[in-house]
């Protein structure tokens, strides 16, 4: 089963191919400036692709007793509306019966649908990618308040300045991206070599 997941240089040249993962010179509303950007929903408007990266994400749960064990009443969450396609395809794979995802209101990440507290299965936590790992914590936070246990949480990218686990529970991933990023445009290396700049959003 190991050797069905794709190897790292594999899935970024996935990533690479649908546009996903950019190399360039990239400004965040932040003002930080960086070599690289990712842009994930970009590889998951291809079904094909969707299906190879959630896939893969799965097996690295699978291949843990403590969650292979309690499929299939286990339920998949996103943090956010980013990691949606990575939790149903993940979902799908595991034969999960329950998937959740969280939203950002104002200044609280909350859970839309009506969900009563005990009867959310143990969890399994899903994005994209995870840059600091805010939106994952803030999700524990909030299956904790459901009475809901965490055993698992993964992405398809991971920078390497994220936690590696959270809550005690190991941070899968198909990546594990080592990110650079400049405060300043005077820090920058592509500003001092006179690469133009794209402006993007995270």
């Amino acid at each position: 089963m190991v050797n069905l997941i794709p190897p790292p240089d594999a899935v970024m040249q996935i990533l690479k191919r649908t546009g996903a993962f950019r190399e360039g010179h990239f400004v965040y509303p932040s003002g930080k400036h960086t070599p690289h950007y990712f842009q994930m929903p970009l590889a998951f408007r291809y079904y094909d692709t969707a299906r190879v990266l959630a896939v893969a994400l799965s097996r690295k749960f699978r291949l843990e007793k403590e969650i292979s064990s309690q499929l299939p009443k286990v339920a998949i969450i996103s943090p956010s509306s980013g990691g949606i396609p990575v939790a149903f395809g993940v979902r799908e794979a595991l034969n999960a019966e329950q998937i959740y995802w969280a939203e950002q209101e104002g200044s609280r990440r909350t859970f839309r649908q009506y969900i009563t507290p005990g009867e959310v299965n143990p969890c399994i936590i899903v994005d994209d990618i995870i840059r600091s790992g805010h939106a994952i914590e803030e999700t524990v936070s909030l299956v904790k308040e459901l009475g809901a246990s965490i055993i698992g949480c993964g992405a398809i990218v991971r920078f390497t300045t994220a936690p590696e686990e959270i809550e005690g529970v190991p941070v899968k991933s198909l990546i594990d991206f080592e990110a650079k990023f400049y405060d300043t445009g005077d820090q920058c290396a592509e500003c001092k070599e006179g690469t133009k700049e794209e402006h993007v959003r995270y």
